[in-house]
């Protein structure tokens, strides 16, 4: 006990001062279990945060790009999933990508485009189209096939019939070999409605489809015959990519849509089978490594976050669409 704490008068310890040490080293200790809790806390959060980053890059990174069959001879996947335009993942671009790197590995027996798309733009597809082809021509020793899962209809099929065969499930939905443009008319409405539409262009036709107009004959001829070119050229990749092999007439560029097995009597898909039954029946090597591009890891990964962040405040919140 410190000499300051005695009492000089009567020789004994001050209790007064005895009391402030003792409440003085509880405040020192308590501020000191404080810093040791709160730094305990940090590292667990930082560690909670490195295994929930660990966790996104496990779901997210492309892992079949590290299969260790990459040295041995295997079958090669390019995937088309959804609608093919160019702000899509199934943009030509991307696909394009694939299918480079799996025609130029040195240990690819045969390639398999998986698709599963309604279709989309006209141009990508003929660009996915027109390389499919040149690659082909490139590495003639290198088979492509098609391989059809739930849906291959218009954009979706001008790509397939690239390939050398076409197989399909039974139920898939195959065809759509058609174009169309869209739109809808509100011009009487607003004539009830008692609306003016005031539309200011330069050049006769610049406001043409605009729905609350109304579309002259001159301007219906055209966008009639801008889709006849259009379905022409479809109808000639068709022919071209399936030649003989076709047995349902000008019916089958009618725009309508048939099943998988369906497909297969109309020559419009060779047979049935599936990207597994094609890789270890068709080209004879069942070990598959997928060559699909995917977004890029920071991308996936910041949208699984802003995924995540959205749901929980939705959670939270309670945000609901109106009833």
């Amino acid at each position: 006990m410190d000499e300051n704490e005695w009492d000089p008068v009567s020789a004994k310890p001050n209790v007064d001062m005895v009391w402030e040490r003792k409440v003085l080293d509880k405040l020192a200790f308590a501020a000191i279990s404080e810093q040791r809790r709160a730094r305990r806390w940090g590292i667990f959060f930082k560690l909670a945060s490195l295994a929930y980053v660990g966790l996104l890059l496990w779901f997210y990174l492309p892992w079949q790009g590290l299969s260790p069959t990459m040295g041995e001879t295997h079958s090669a996947l390019v995937d088309i999933r959804g609608v093919i335009s160019a702000d899509s993942e199934a943009n030509a671009d991307r696909v394009a990508a694939g299918l480079r790197a799996a025609f130029e590995d040195e240990n690819t027996a045969g390639v398999i485009l998986r698709i599963n798309s309604p279709g989309g733009s006209p141009v990508q597809a003929g660009y996915i189209n027109d390389e499919i082809r040149r690659l082909r021509k490139k590495y003639p020793d290198i088979p492509l096939y098609t391989v059809i899962s739930d849906v291959c209809a218009s954009g979706g099929y001008y790509i397939a019939v690239a390939g050398d065969r076409i197989y399909a499930d039974k139920s898939s939905i195959v065809g759509s070999i058609g174009v169309l443009m869209n739109g809808f008319g509100f011009v009487d409405g607003m004539k009830k409605l008692g609306v003016e539409r005031r539309l200011l262009t330069a050049g006769k036709h610049k406001g043409l489809m605009d729905p609350f107009s109304p579309l002259e004959k001159v301007e219906r001829t055209h966008i009639q015959r801008l889709l006849d070119q259009m379905h022409t050229q479809f109808i000639q990749v068709v022919k071209n990519g399936r030649g003989d092999r076709l047995k349902g007439g000008e019916n089958l560029f009618s725009g309508l849509i048939w099943s998988g097995e369906e497909s297969v009597e109309l020559g419009l898909v060779d047979a049935l089978g599936s990207a597994g039954y094609v890789a270890r029946e068709v080209i004879g090597v069942a070990e598959i490594v997928n060559f699909s591009i995917r977004k890029g890891y920071l991308e996936r990964i910041s949208e699984g976050i802003g995924s995540a962040v959205a749901r929980t405040l939705s959670s939270e919140l309670s945000f609901s669409l109106p009833r």
